[in-house]
């Protein structure tokens, strides 16, 4: 499991779900070829699964960090640069998202409205202008894709859940947890306990 992946699983996990690393699912697409018709298979990747009673979430994840970060045109699949695209056909490719959410619901057990397809990004493109950050989420709000519109979750808001699931005092043997309680012991980071949380 990549880093940034461990993070979200953490998130995941705080809302009450049991996550998978990354699975495959087949989906037949037609080929290129002008001179006939042709298709292939090809497994397309989900990063990570997650499963609780009431919601299958099916959750494609990048980080970037030291990179450009995730442009809006690569996410909408409005870019000519194939290979931008096709790092989100599951969110921007209809045939593919729908054959995924199927075979998923199918597999597990769900119905398709209950699948949800989430996008989780460490950074996106042109953050101090956060035209693409606000681009990419428009655009998904817009979509329907399994039990409606397409969620992004940014680093702010999966770094406050794995703090919140970092503030209790049970202990668990996990990388992330563990150095999120190794800064705040060192005082490079406050953990809100759940006690000092007043109301409102």
């Amino acid at each position: 499991m990549e880093a940034f992946e461990s993070f979200v699983a953490v998130a995941l996990e705080a809302e009450g779900f049991v996550v998978s690393e990354a699975v495959k699912f087949p989906v037949t697409l037609q080929t290129a070829k002008a001179a006939y018709q042709e298709t292939q298979t090809h497994g397309f990747e989900v990063d990570l699964v997650g499963a609780r009673s009431d919601r299958l979430v099916l959750a494609t994840v990048k980080s970037f960090f030291g990179s450009r970060g995730v442009v809006s045109d690569h996410v909408m699949g409005t870019t000519s640069n194939v290979r931008g695209r096709k790092l989100y056909a599951l969110l921007n490719d209809p045939l593919v998202r729908r054959t995924v959410i199927t075979a998923a619901a199918k597999r597990y057990g769900y119905k398709t409205t209950q699948v949800q397809l989430r996008l989780y990004v460490g950074r996106f493109a042109g953050p101090k202008h956060g035209t693409h950050e606000a681009a990419i989420r428009a655009w998904a709000a817009k979509q329907r894709a399994g039990s409606g519109p397409i969620q992004v979750l940014g680093v702010t808001e999966v770094v406050d859940q794995v703090r919140e699931a970092a503030s209790h005092k049970q202990y668990r043997d996990n990388a992330v947890l563990v150095t999120m309680k190794v800064l705040e012991g060192a005082g490079l980071l406050k953990l809100q306990l759940p006690e000092d949380i007043g109301p409102g």
